[in-house]
Parts: structure tokens; sequence; C-alpha cells
């Protein structure tokens, strides 16, 4: 089963989405302009961001740079992450992130994380009553377990919704997703928008070379890959990017992006230069031999029955 979201003008959202959660923060504003005009040349439409990126400025900053174009984007933010998702706090979050953005509606609207203490029926009635209200489109969950998505989407159909769209992280060393969330988003006509293509920049392989970022200044980033086998095959990949005159990161994009299931890999950067590999992945010609030899760089998760000698 296959799933689509279309922009505003009934085209089609672009293969790959831009993640604007370095704007105002890593990324200055005259550098997050680049960047948003470098990726409406590549052909994307599709921009991500969320109430609780760098402190308001991301979505301030991304409703700014929109303008005219509006109705050929295709918009996404995010409640519920700082707080939690009573309607309450959905409600106030969303008109706050509505006013930065200056739009009335937003395309996509996220639950940023799964709330244990919220009903999901509460949070998917007030989807529904933003819906009913012409303020958003489509449904997203974020950073959701695999069943904790199928309860939300029993609690969905109450009030006429479905879940339309999922944001996993996934990268080349981190490939949970496959063991249930991708398929469960396959057979559910979700579209799977994925983060973190580049590991947090570690798969391009700049802390090789003892250089700054989010994983030496941040310690959520340093744990999630401060790994050894983590970085023998950031390692590997940068010596099969050099051996085929590419970037890593050209490789790392066009990896999540060749995935059986399809997947809308979301870029970020700090810079238009740090964005161009990227981009590049977007048209890198990733064939089947090519992509089965990246994926034997890392740990291939093994499936969620544990039943090895039934996959083939």
């Amino acid at each position: 089963m296959t799933h689509s979201l279309s922009s505003v003008n009934n085209r089609p959202a672009s293969p790959f989405a831009f993640g604007a959660m370095q704007f105002g923060q890593g990324a200055s504003e005259s550098d997050s302009k680049a960047m948003f005009d470098a990726c409406r040349t590549a052909g994307i439409n599709h921009f991500d961001t969320a109430h609780g990126y760098t402190e308001g400025a991301s979505e301030t900053l991304l409703g700014a740079m929109v303008g005219d174009a509006r109705d050929d984007l295709l918009i996404a933010t995010k409640v519920g992450n700082t707080g939690d998702t009573s309607a309450a706090n959905m409600r106030a979050e969303f008109d706050i992130s509505r006013q930065r953005l200056n739009m009335d509606m937003v395309d996509i609207l996220y639950l940023h994380r799964f709330d244990p203490n919220t009903e999901l029926r509460e949070s998917m009635q007030t989807l529904a009553e933003f819906r009913d209200k012409g303020q958003i489109r489509y449904v997203g969950l974020s950073n959701f377990a695999a069943w904790q998505v199928m309860k939300a989407q029993a609690a969905a159909q109450e009030f006429g919704l479905k879940i339309d769209i999922f944001q996993p992280m996934y990268n080349l060393v981190k490939r949970q997703a496959e063991v249930e969330i991708m398929p469960m988003c396959a057979d559910q006509g979700i579209t799977v928008a994925s983060y973190s293509p580049l590991g947090g920049g570690l798969l391009t392989g700049k802390y090789a070379g003892g250089a700054g970022g989010r994983l030496v200044e941040n310690s959520e980033y340093t744990m999630r890959y401060n790994v050894e086998w983590m970085r023998q095959t950031a390692q590997d990949l940068n010596t099969l990017a050099a051996d085929l005159g590419t970037h890593p990161a050209t490789l790392a994009v066009a990896w999540v992006a060749a995935h059986p299931t399809h997947p809308t890999p979301i870029l970020s950067g700090r810079n238009v230069g740090q964005l161009r590999p990227s981009l590049d992945g977007t048209t890198y010609d990733m064939t089947p031999s090519l992509y089965e030899q990246i994926s034997a760089l890392s740990v291939t998760p093994a499936p969620a029955t544990d039943r090895l000698e039934e996959v083939g």
C-alpha cells in the first residue's frame, strides 16, 4: 500500500525534504536563507520545523522565507515535545507556531514524541479539531515506537483521521526503523520522512579529523553516536566514497532514499557548503549493487520475530 502527500496546489511533495532545525542557531539568518534557496533550486518543496526548535527562531525564519511561494510548498511543524500532548498544550503551542510562521494553515502537524501521560484519544480529537477548522491537512507522528503508531492509528479512526506521515531516525548506523517501522508504514500507507541521514554528521567523516559539531557539542548526540563500530562504519563509508570520487554525505543520503519503502530523507546543514553534498545525494545514481555494498558496512538489525532462518 502506498501513500503520497501533495503540496497545496496538488503537485506531489518532493522525494526529499529539508529540516530547519538549525535555523537561527547553528545556521545564521543569511545561511538559513541561502540553504532554503538552494533547496528550492534543487526541487525540494517539503520543509520541516517544530515549535521547540531554536526557541522559535526556526519557525519565524522559515515563515519569512516562504513568502509568495506558500502554495507551492508543504510546510510541517510539530507540537508536544517540550510539553505534553494534551488538548490545552497542543492548542497553545500550535497557535504560537502559526503566528511565528505567519500561516493560518500548516500542511503537516506532528506530535513530536509519544506522551505516556496523555490519552491518545485526546490528542487525536484535538488534531481533528485543527483539521475541521482548516488549520492542518495531514497528521504526523515523530519518535513513536511502531506499537504506539498503531495505537494512535486506532484512536484517530474515531475522528475520521489517519496517520499520514511518520518521522523516525534512520541512517546507515541507526537502522532500527527497518525492523517494524518501515514495514508498518508501508502496510498502513504512511509516508516515512526520516531524519538524521548523516548520523549527526558522523557519516560525513568530519569527526575523524577532530572537527567541531553536534557530536562534540551536544551530549545527546555524543551518547547516540559515540560507538566504536559506528565510527568504523563512518570510516569505511569515507573510504568507499573516496574510491568512487564522491562525498560520503552524498552516499549516505542516497542510501537512505534507496530503501525499498522509498522514505523521504530530511536533509539539513549549517550552511550551503555543508548542505551541498547532501543535495548531490538527491540525484546520485544508487545502483542495487552499491546499495548492498553500503548496507554491508553496518549491522543489519534482526527481524522483529528474531527467526533469522526464515529471512530470505
